[in-house]
Parts: C-alpha cells; structure tokens; sequence
C-alpha cells in the first residue's frame, strides 16, 4: 500500500480516546479530521493530541474537504447507522464501536448498503482479542472439551456511567450484552436460535429502564447458553469479560475473565465407575500473539483492510450477535421465548 488511510473520527467523547490513540501508532494511517455535533468536542480532541486537522459539525463536509478514505464511528448508537450509511455511500470505509445499530433493523440497512457499495463495515468487539479469551476458545475448539452442551455466564457490574445510559429503556441488554453474547459465539462456535429473557431493575437502580436481566438461549449446537447480569449490581463485581463456565462431554472449562482459564477433564478408569470420577485440572495457555483490547481489534480491521479480506468482526458476522439482543429484548417485552431471527 502506497497511500495511508485518511480517518475521520465521528464522534468525540470519550471513547475516541483509545482509536485516536491507536491511529497515533502506526504508519499506515493518519487523522484528517474530527467531527462531532459539537463543534467543541471535535476542536477539544484535536487540540487534546496537538493535530493541526480541521474539526466539522457535518460528516458530509468532513470527508469531502479531507478526502477521507476510513471513518472510525464512535458516536453513540441511536447515530451508528446513519453515520455508516453517510461514510459508506461517499465511498468510505467504516470502523465502528460496537453496536452496529441500536436495532436489528437498523443494522440490516446500514450492513446493506456495505455489500452495495463494497465497503469494508467492522465493528469494535474487543474481548475476541484478549489472551485468556483466546486460550479458551482455542480449547474448545480443539474439542478436548467434548461436545459442549451448557455454557453459563455472569456479569455483575455496578456502573455509574451517568449520560444517556441511565436514561435507556433496557441499558444492560441494549448496550452492553452485545459484547457477553458474542464472546458466547466466539468461545462456543455456535449461534443462538431461541431465547428466554426475564428483564428488571434491582432496588436502588440508578437506571431509568431496566439494568438486569436473565437470558437463556437455545443455540445452533444443541447447547444452552445462560446469561444473569446486572449493571446496578454492588459488591462483588465480576470482570468486564464475565465468569464462565462451560460444560462439555469431556468435562468443565471454568473462566473467571480476569484470569486464565482452566479445566477438568475426566480422567479414564478402569472396571466400575466411581460415584465422583476422578478429574484432571489443567491451565491452559494460548499461542495467540497478537495485542489485547481496542489495538488487537483494530490491528485485525486494518490487516483486513490492507489485504482485502474479511476481518474476524465483519458487519456480516457480528450482525448475528446483534440479532441476540434484539430478540432478547423482544423475550423480555412478550414476556415468552422468541426465535432469534436470521440475520
């Protein structure tokens, strides 16, 4: 590649911080503008990184007087699908943070248009790209687990984000269950078919729509996922990546996600079995190299991007892990189970 990728940044709160950040770090891009619907915030994190580069209120006027190649979307969701369709009918390309929109539907016209126009669309699902994740998914995989046929999760986080957040109809489900569920696609290899949701909000939510909920859903495997989580959750905190535990023919593979995973697997005796059988724990280990977080993620989209291939958080792939939450909500709004629909 002879040319670097021009970005823009729509969106300029806080989370720009990270992808700003990364663009720093390598050779192969550079920032061109920031755009915001405030014209401060776009001016304040540009003078934030010392960058001589115009800021704009219009996302139109932003990539046209930059000559943009690459928008990264990190404006809030309500905006995630209009800003993808803008960047991609001008001929852009789209890093998005997650989710692709706030409703299914809305992420079926904006993925759309990407196979239209031929655009690369990604989005940010950072916990693909973590060690302990890797190192649990690459031993699934290899099927020394068995067949898996239940993999339960928690997340119980009391967040004080205050902002738009507090003011959602379902924040936990809409907002944040997206990345649990994907990783549950990620880890497992399968997708979700049918779902269960109870929603609620505990006593002294600071939430004005409901901050916890339990999800059960049938996967394509024939396994059973359950999710419990709570974002007005205090005490006892879970790691932002959740705790883990998956159950397969072989044994037990349990993640708590601020460590590294390990299981037990049955050991083989001979004559009559045991009332408990003996079982083997190990830790396990993974050979991935790449780097965590927001920079493994990104490092993946622009490997794609350079090479013209798909990357790992595709618009085609993750769009499944959107449709989890739509019908999740869908469950918990009916009050019965729902097909996950086919995305």
């Amino acid at each position: 590649m002879t040319e670097k990728h021009r970005i823009v940044v729509a969106g300029c709160g806080g989370m720009a911080n990270a992808w700003v950040k990364h663009v720093l770090g390598r050779s192969d891009a550079e920032l061109a503008g920031f755009m915001d619907i405030r014209l401060d915030a776009a001016e304040k994190l540009a003078r934030d990184y010392s960058l001589n580069v115009p800021a704009f209120t219009d996302l139109r006027k932003a990539i046209a007087d930059t000559k943009a190649t690459l928008v990264f979307d990190v404006t809030i969701p309500a905006a995630h699908r209009d800003t993808a369709i803008t960047a991609m009918e001008l001929g852009c390309d789209v890093f998005t943070e997650k989710p692709l929109a706030e409703t299914l539907q809305e992420a079926r016209q904006s993925v759309e248009v990407a196979r239209r126009t031929g655009r690369l669309y990604a989005v940010m699902q950072n916990r693909r790209y973590l060690k302990r994740m890797r190192a649990a998914q690459e031993f699934i995989a290899s099927g020394k687990l068995g067949r898996v046929g239940m993999a339960n999760v928690d997340f119980f986080i009391g967040a004080h984000f205050g902002g738009f957040r507090d003011a959602m109809v379902s924040p936990l489900l809409r907002d944040m269950a997206i990345h649990t569920f994907d990783q549950a696609r990620f880890l497992t290899g399968a997708d979700a078919v049918r779902v269960y949701t109870r929603e609620f909000n505990l006593p002294g939510s600071w939430y004005a729509g409901n901050a916890s909920a339990v999800c059960v859903f049938d996967m394509s495997d024939g396994s059973v996922l359950c999710f419990r989580g709570s974002w007005s959750s205090e005490g006892f905190a879970t790691s932002w990546e959740g705790d883990w535990r998956v159950i397969g023919s072989h044994g037990t593979l349990l993640w708590v996600g601020d460590e590294m995973p390990r299981a037990q697997l049955i050991e083989p005796v001979e004559g009559t079995i045991p009332f408990h059988r003996p079982m083997k724990e190990m830790p396990l280990e993974s050979q991935w190299q790449g780097r965590e977080g927001h920079d493994g993620c990104l490092d993946d989209m622009f490997d794609a991007l350079n090479r013209g291939i798909a990357p790992m958080t595709v618009c085609y792939d993750n769009i499944k892990s959107l449709a989890m939450v739509d019908a999740a909500l869908e469950s918990a709004r009916l009050g019965v189970p729902v097909d996950v629909a086919n995305a």
